[in-house]
């Protein structure tokens, strides 16, 4: 994901770019609890390991929700925030949220078993190509993506997490109110076209930090596919 966007910032930051666990190029071990809590533990041990006292964070998607755990738990450590199509408000869910919250309230084994089409290659194909322009985005993200859909367990461990979000949502206020208390730099930048993450999520940091920078790109949820160079110029302008 951030393959095209390192070169433009490698020469002013050093960057890691870790896979969850059940991700990418990380283990998938069957018997880890796949939370969005578990996954900030092994991300906090992650940065202890590698001895970072404070950094920069890009949050994204998942990584939003785990970011600002982090935050929250050790707001010091925190430099600035650049939150692309990263949401921590109720009014930055897109539609499909409405029906998850149902799936969340009366978890039931037939419609656990619905969200397992939220793999199937055509709805990732989706998530990379609605709201961008045809010809813009390269194959080789989305086909990654797909191919990693294929391996052991990979429904499973990401169900769980389909099923965990509503922990997310549970602590949106106390992610405002860390941002209301600490004030942290930050640059919401989002995909205008992204259904999953609305442009409402990137206004609403404004009403929690008056400083905040928004920018909204004509693109979807992986904006990094269409517009890295955009991005990397708005992140050295604002940092």
């Amino acid at each position: 994901m951030f393959r095209d966007l390192i070169p433009h910032l490698e020469a002013k930051y050093h960057i890691i770019a870790p896979d969850f666990v059940g991700f990418g190029q990380s283990a998938a071990p069957t018997d880890f609890e796949y939370t969005f809590d578990h996954l900030t533990s092994i991300t906090a041990k992650l940065l202890a390991k590698l001895k970072i006292p404070s950094f920069y964070m890009y949050v994204f998607d998942y990584g939003a929700p785990v970011g600002f755990r982090l935050a929250m738990t050790k707001p010091d450590t925190i430099l600035g925030i650049i939150s692309q199509n990263g949401n921590v408000y109720s009014k930055g869910l897109g539609p499909k949220w409405a029906e998850r919250a149902k799936y969340w309230a009366h978890p039931t084994p037939e419609l656990r078993h619905e969200y397992e089409s939220a793999f199937a290659p055509a709805t990732i194909r989706g998530q990379y190509l609605t709201g961008t322009k045809p010809g813009t985005v390269s194959p080789d993200g989305y086909t990654l993506d797909i191919a990693y859909t294929n391996t052991p367990g990979y429904a499973k461990r990401q169900s769980d997490l389909i099923y965990d979000y509503r922990t997310n949502v549970d602590l949106y206020p106390k992610f405002q109110e860390y941002l209301r208390r600490y004030q942290p730099k930050l640059l919401a930048v989002w995909g205008k076209n992204d259904v999953s993450f609305v442009p409402a999520g990137a206004r609403a940091f404004k009403d929690d930090l008056p400083n905040a920078r928004v920018e909204l790109l004509d693109t979807g949820h992986f904006a990094l596919e269409t517009h890295a160079s955009e991005i990397a110029s708005l992140i050295l302008a604002t940092f």
